[in-house]
């Protein structure tokens, strides 16, 4: 279950990176073809700003859809700087989600909070193990004495003289 959600995940990023794309395209050539400037600024550099920005972000989201198929293709968790991406990631659409309630509705809040639910949920079912705990024996059993070194209880005690 845990590697088709990770496969769904990546498909999704993979989808909404193309989203991202295609809307920051057509935002760039609205811009370009207006005859007005935003605080004096060229309608071509924001044109310009617009493609760059939604290639980054698109880019972004590529690359995370990448680690998440990794992981699903390993069936385990990739490093540590690959953990970190994929919290940022997480982040970026919970904020983005909290945005886009405002600004465009509903249902882009929806689609951001399963798009986060699939990125914590492969987080989380990949979650690395704690090092700390599963490699330190118990200090209460030691190589060969039973009870870790204690006497058993029907033992009786030493004489004294």
């Amino acid at each position: 279950m845990r590697r088709g959600i990770a496969v769904g995940t990546a498909v999704v990023l993979v989808l909404e990176a193309l989203a991202i794309a295609f809307v920051n395209w057509i935002l760039g050539l609205v811009v370009r073809h207006q005859s007005m400037s935003l605080a004096g600024m060229n309608s071509d550099a924001m044109a310009v700003g617009s493609w760059v920005m939604g290639a980054l972000f698109a880019l972004f989201l590529v690359f995370c859809a990448v680690l998440v198929a990794r992981i699903a293709k390993q069936d385990r968790m990739t490093g540590r700087v690959a953990r970190i991406v994929l919290i940022v990631c997480a982040v970026v659409h919970g904020v983005v989600g909290a945005l886009v309630v405002g600004l465009v509705g509903w249902l882009a809040f929806v689609t951001m909070m399963v798009i986060l639910a699939g990125l914590v949920g492969t987080l989380l079912m990949y979650a690395p193990e704690d090092e700390s705990l599963t490699d330190r024996p118990d200090p209460s059993e030691r190589p060969g004495k039973p009870n870790g070194g204690e006497a058993p209880p029907s033992a009786a005690p030493p004489a004294t003289a």
